[in-house]
């Protein structure tokens, strides 16, 4: 790995340099656990006291904050230390794994499947019928994609992941280990001799736009008769779930363990905490946002914070709390 000085890192980010250091760093670490060649970040307040204990020769800073450098020791001061962090990463990102061959021997690719150029087909993975696959596809070992489905140029899919007949994705998208495209719906109904259930069939399909991401884990369902749509630059984490028909805009987020019952619209821009339920048939408007761990069960408008379960307007649902502490407290 490469070693960077104070002023090269300094020349990447286009921060203020205050102090200097003779050290030399091959990675960033977090403040307690960094060592004399580490680069470590500081984006609060309530951080900046473990600085002084803190091994690292070099902090990436908000401006904003009060902080001396120390002897030998060097910061950089940025607006904001979270995005200056990420870029950072990129620098030091060893890559990914590489696959040797285009396509492996084992994997098995159809005779109608389209391949664009410079892609790479891993180990066991399989193409089906009239699959489309565009330039600079990754498909890492144990993939599987079924028949009719069409893939955009540089989308990344790692290992264990199945993308079931018909679904179209964008371009530049990355689908975690594991992940579950298109599956069926979770429709039932009773039987009408009242012995037992009636599976609904569900013949639609998903199609997610361009640069999606999608963690480990996480399920996207095929609609009943139409689509589920997962919008541009929508990011998706770990053991999520979403429902049939769901329509999700741009940019949306979604957080572990979340998850969109059937028909389930949200706008552009909607961040959805983690453990967040929300009901079917249920609209969040575009700018809209839902605290870890609540129960959405009616629209949440535009722009809107909604907390708890049921979910409330967020400073309505604080004052609820406020007034359960005290009653508790006789």
């Amino acid at each position: 790995m490469k070693q960077y000085t104070v002023e090269e890192l300094n020349e990447i980010l286009k921060g203020e340099l205050v102090g200097s250091t003779s050290h030399k760093i091959d990675g960033p670490e977090q403040l307690e656990k960094a060592k004399a060649n580490h680069v470590t970040f500081i984006g609060n307040r309530k951080y900046v006291k473990l600085w002084e204990a803190s091994k690292a020769s070099i902090a990436i800073v908000n401006q904003n904050l009060k902080i001396e450098a120390g002897e030998n020791r060097a910061l950089i001061k940025v607006k904001n230390a979270d995005l200056a962090m990420a870029k950072l990463l990129e620098v030091f990102d060893p890559g990914p794994p590489q696959l040797e061959e285009d396509i492996h021997p084992t994997a098995v690719v159809h005779e109608s499947a389209k391949i664009g150029q410079a892609c790479k087909i891993g180990a066991n993975s399989y193409v089906g019928k009239n699959v489309v696959i565009g330039d600079g596809v990754v498909l890492y070992p144990n993939v599987t994609i079924l028949d009719d489905t069409v893939i955009g140029p540089a989308t990344v899919v790692w290992s264990g992941t199945v993308i079931r007949e018909r679904t179209e994705i964008g371009a530049y998208c990355i689908f975690h280990t594991n992940v579950s495209i298109g599956a069926d719906g979770f429709g039932y109904r009773p039987r009408e001799d009242g012995q037992g259930l009636h599976k609904i069939p569900q013949i639609g399909n998903v199609v997610i736009g361009n640069a999606v991401e999608i963690g480990a884990n996480s399920c996207v369902d095929r609609g009943k008769f139409s689509s589920t749509i997962i919008g541009d630059g929508c990011k998706i984490d770990n053991l999520v779930q979403i429902a049939h028909n769901c329509v999700l805009g741009r940019a949306c987020i979604m957080a572990g363990s979340s998850g969109l019952a059937g028909s389930v619209t949200l706008g552009d821009g909607v961040i959805i905490g983690g453990s967040a339920s929300i009901k079917d048939h249920t609209t969040i408007h575009s700018g809209a946002t839902v605290g870890a761990g609540s129960g959405v069960m009616n629209d949440v408008p535009a722009g809107g914070t909604v907390l708890g379960y049921p979910a409330t307007e967020a400073r309505e649902m604080l004052k609820q709390w406020v007034a359960l502490r005290k009653l508790a407290k006789g």
